[in-house]
C-alpha cells in the first residue's frame, strides 16, 4: 500500500508520494479537439493534463485555462467538495501511482468545514477508481486505483506534521511536542487557525475565516478593471502578482505598489484575527505561518503580531507545506496500521483484517 498526500485547494491541487510533486490550478474545463500541435512546445504534464473519468473528458489546470471554452473554477466550499474534489484529487493521485495500485491517502479540510465535510470526502475518494490520461497525440494510459485507507485532518495540521515528523514519518522535532503552538495557514479562499498545546488540539483556539488571498487578488483585479476596462479572472493573476507587472492590450502595468498596499491592509486583517482568536492565549510559545500566502505576507504580518512568529521554510514551493505533512502523516499512520495488523495476524484472529479506524 502506497502512502500519498493530497490537498485540493481553491487555487491549486497538490499531491506527493515523496518522490514526485504534483501542482496544478484547480480548474476543470470541457474537452476540445485540438486540431494542430507544433510538437515543439514544452510538454510538462501540468500544462497538458487531459483525462477521461466516468466516461467524460476533461482538461485540467493550465490546459483548461488556455484551451477550454467552458471552464469551472470555484471559491465555494460546498461546490468544491461536490463537483471538484473527485476529479482533481484522483487525477493528481493517478499521476503518482502505477497502473494498478492500492494507496493510503491523507488529505485535509479547512478547520471550519472539517466537521461537516470530512465524511463526505472519505466517501468520495475511498474505493476503486479508473482514470485515463491522454497525451496530446491522443494516446491513452489507464490507471486503476484502490484507495484502501483515507484520513481527513484539519488542513493546517499538515504543516504541523511537516515540522514534527521526518520523511519516514518518525517524530524528530521534540521541541514542538512540549510547546503551545499556534498555526496560521493562509490559503487562497480561507485562513485557518489551529492551536496545539503539547500536541493536543485545542478546539476553542481553532477556526476558519474567509480572509484568503483571493481577497487580495480581487482588490487588484478591481483596480485593473478601473484602469483598463478589462476584468481579469483571478486565476490569471498568479504570474502578474508574482512578477509585479501585467500586460493588457499591449500596455504594461506595474502593480508592485498596488500589491504592497493590498498586502499590508490584508496583513492587518489577519493580525486582528490572530489577536481576537488567541486573545487569552498569551502563553503561546510559537506562531507558525504557513500556506500559499505565507511567504508573500510574512514581512507585512510579522511586525504586527506580538510573540515568536516563524515562516515554515520549504525546500520547494511553500504551497506544498501541508501536502508534504499529509504524506509524512500517511507514512506514520500506515506504519502504525501495519504493526497493528501484524500483531493481529500473530494472535488468535486469523480472519480478514479490518481497518482499525
Amino acid at each position: 500500500m502506497k502512502p500519498i498526500g493530497i490537498d485540493v485547494g481553491f487555487g491549486f491541487t497538490k499531491a506527493t508520494n515523496g518522490e514526485e510533486y504534483i501542482l496544478f490550478k484547480s480548474i476543470i474545463g470541457e474537452y476540445a479537439d485540438i486540431q494542430f500541435n507544433f510538437g515543439i512546445e514544452e510538454n510538462n504534464f501540468e500544462d497538458n493534463l487531459q483525462v477521461r473519468f466516468d466516461d467524460n473528458m476533461y482538461f485540467l489546470g493550465e490546459l483548461a485555462e488556455k484551451q477550454s471554452l467552458v471552464k469551472q473554477y470555484t471559491l465555494d466550499q460546498e461546490k468544491l467538495v461536490s463537483e471538484f474534489v473527485k476529479i482533481l484529487a484522483l487525477s493528481a493521485l493517478g499521476l503518482l501511482v502505477g497502473e494498478r495500485d492500492s494507496v493510503s491517502v491523507v488529505t485535509g479540510l479547512p478547520v471550519g468545514y472539517y466537521r461537516r465535510d470530512a465524511k463526505k470526502i472519505q466517501e468520495i475518494l475511498k474505493g476503486y477508481h479508473k482514470i485515463e490520461y491522454l497525451s496530446m497525440e491522443g494516446k491513452a494510459k489507464e490507471k486503476r486505483i484502490n484507495v484502501t485507507k483515507i484520513k481527513v485532518i484539519p488542513q493546517p495540521m499538515g504543516s504541523v506534521f511537516n515540522l514534527l515528523l521526518d520523511d519516514q514519518g518518525i517524530v524528530n522535532n521534540k521541541k514542538i511536542v512540549s510547546q503551545k503552538v499556534g498555526v496560521v495557514d493562509i490559503g487562497f479562499r480561507t485562513t485557518d487557525f489551529v492551536l496545539l498545546d503539547h500536541l493536543r488540539y485545542i478546539e476553542r483556539g481553532s477556526s476558519t475565516t474567509d480572509n484568503g488571498m483571493s481577497k487580495c487578488f480581487s482588490l487588484i483585479a478591481n483596480k485593473l478593471r478601473q484602469k483598463t476596462g478589462v476584468s481579469v479572472e483571478l486565476y490569471r493573476l498568479y504570474h502578474a502578482i508574482s512578477s509585479g507587472s501585467i500586460k493588457i492590450k499591449g500596455k504594461e502595468y506595474n502593480i508592485v505598489n498596488l500589491k504592497n498596499k493590498v498586502y499590508s491592509h490584508f496583513a492587518s486583517q489577519i493580525a486582528n484575527d490572530i489577536n481576537r482568536i488567541w486573545e487569552n492565549d498569551w502563553d503561546i510559545d510559537l506562531i507558525v505561518l504557513t500556506g500559499g500566502g505565507a511567504k508573500e505576507l510574512f514581512e507585512f504580518l510579522k511586525p504586527l503580531v506580538e510573540g515568536n512568529m516563524i515562516l515554515v521554510e520549504s525546500k520547494s514551493d511553500p504551497r506544498l507545506n501541508n501536502v508534504m505533512g499529509y504524506l509524512k502523516y500517511a507514512r506514520y499512520d500506515l506504519d502504525r496500521y501495519t504493526r497493528t495488523t501484524s500483531v493481529q495476524d500473530n494472535g488468535d484472529n486469523k480472519g480478514e483484517k479490518e481497518d482499525p479506524d
